[in-house]
């Protein structure tokens, strides 16, 4: 199947899991997470009229940057993966947001970047929701995350827009559906709390997606079901999104 084929399959698989779910297709965005593929898959997916893309390393798309140019006018770009705080400036200048924010210290490091380039960028707040020692992301109710979202105010350049999780990994896509749940449940603690919208969801990847829009996802991180598989170099082996 071509890449436009598997768009169209995917889109149809998001609109029956929402309308199941009550919820408006359009509630629902679907990421294509172009990680490991080259620039030329991304300049098919954009032809197919895909305009959200994830990224994992801003290495990497550094490397890719200067061949989709072009096209940039008509996609977004996330940064998905973990992000080192000395890689913050480089990150703003490529990415239109950063969905993997795990400590404060990461989002003042982003916050002072893009003060300099002056420009506004949205943020997710990564969870680690398994709690899971090789994952990164905040801990649910810690105080680092209250912290962060109570810096809200002061971080002028951001905007926290919601959270972000990757689940433990199962055979069986609804033996994530807890931890979607609790995601959901979590954010919705919070927006009480901080008074902030947290309008967004980033839950679900290839194999889970639909339980994720059944639970409450906003958006949708699908790469394999797209792309095809990817050879992953070590050390950077993770499970497909």
């Amino acid at each position: 199947m071509t890449i436009a084929l598997r768009l169209a399959e995917i889109r149809e698989r998001i609109a029956g899991a929402a309308l199941r779910a009550g919820r408006k297709p359009e509630e629902v965005a679907l990421m294509a997470v172009s990680k490991t593929h080259p620039a030329t898959a991304i300049l098919e997916a954009i032809k197919a009229g895909q305009t959200l893309f994830g990224e994992n390393r801003v290495q990497e798309f550094a490397a890719k940057h200067d061949e989709v140019v072009k096209a940039l006018a008509k996609a977004r770009f996330h940064l998905i993966g973990h992000l080192q705080s000395n890689k913050a400036a480089k990150a703003v200048e490529l990415f239109d947001a950063v969905d993997s924010v795990d400590s404060l210290r990461l989002a003042e490091r982003l916050n002072e970047a893009a003060e300099r380039l002056g420009k506004r960028l949205d943020v997710l707040i990564e969870i680690n929701v398994g709690g899971e020692a090789a994952k990164t992301g905040l801990a649910a109710n810690s105080g680092e995350l209250f912290a962060l979202l109570d810096a809200q105010a002061r971080l002028t350049s951001l905007t926290i827009c919601g959270c972000m999780t990757v689940p433990p990994f199962t055979d069986d896509a609804a033996g994530a559906r807890e931890y979607f749940r609790k995601l959901r449940e979590l954010r919705d603690e919070l927006r009480v709390r901080s008074g902030l919208p947290l309008a967004e969801l980033s839950m679900g990847m290839s194999h889970d997606f639909e339980v994720a829009i059944e639970e409450g996802s906003t958006c949708v991180r699908v790469g394999t079901a797209i792309f095809g598989s990817r050879d992953y170099p070590a050390p950077y082996e993770e499970p497909a999104q």
